[in-house]
C-alpha cells in the first residue's frame, strides 16, 4: 500500500482515533469523581458507557478492515487530557471547578467530532458505506455529547446553568 494513499491516511487516523478514544475511558472516572454537579456527573457517566460502545464499533471496523491496534498513543488526546487532570488538581470542588471541567471536555467532543467527520468522509470516498455508517452513529453521538455539555453550563428557562453558577 502506497504511503500518500487516502487508504493508507484513513486507517491511520483510525488507529489514532482508537487510541485517543481508550485515552478518555480510562479518563472520565476521574472526571465523573471530580464534577460536583449531579447533572455533569451523569452525562459524564453516559459518554462513559457510549464511549466504550464507540471503542467496540472502532474494534468492528478494524476487524472489517483487517488492521491491528495503534502502537502509539495519539498524542493530541494526551495533551487534552493531561489539561482535564490539570482542572481537577487546580480548583476545588465547585461550580467553578465544573465549568472548567466542561471547557476542557467540550475540546475533547470538539477533536472527536472533527476526527469522525474526517474518517466518515474518507470511508465514503472508498466506497466503505457500512464503515461511514458505524463512524456517523458515533460522530452524532459526539454531537449530541457536545450539545449537552453545553446545556448543562448554560442552564435553561427554570435552571441557571454551570456557568452562572461558577460567576456567582
Amino acid at each position: 500500500m502506497k504511503k500518500d494513499s487516502i487508504k493508507t491516511l484513513f486507517i491511520s487516523e483510525l488507529q489514532d482515533i482508537y487510541s485517543a478514544e481508550t485515552q478518555i475511558v480510562e479518563a472520565l472516572p476521574d472526571m465523573v469523581k471530580a464534577a460536583e454537579s449531579p447533572e455533569l456527573k451523569d452525562a459524564f457517566k453516559k459518554h462513559l458507557e457510549e464511549t466504550k460502545e464507540q471503542v467496540k464499533r472502532l474494534d468492528k471496523i478494524f476487524k472489517a478492515l483487517e488492521i491491528k491496534h495503534p502502537k502509539e498513543k495519539c498524542e493530541a488526546m494526551e495533551g487534552l487530557v493531561s489539561e482535564g487532570a490539570e482542572v481537577i488538581k487546580e480548583y476545588e470542588k465547585s461550580a467553578v471547578r465544573d465549568a472548567a471541567l466542561i471547557s476542557k471536555a467540550q475540546r475533547i467532543e470538539h477533536y472527536e467530532i472533527s476526527v469522525y467527520g474526517t474518517l466518515r468522509t474518507f470511508a465514503r470516498e472508498l466506497g466503505l458505506n457500512d464503515i461511514a455508517k458505524l463512524l456517523d452513529t458515533t460522530l452524532e453521538e459526539e454531537g449530541a455529547a457536545d450539545k449537552k455539555l453545553t446545556q448543562i453550563a448554560e442552564g435553561g428557562l427554570l435552571t441557571a446553568g454551570i456557568n452562572q453558577r461558577a460567576h456567582n
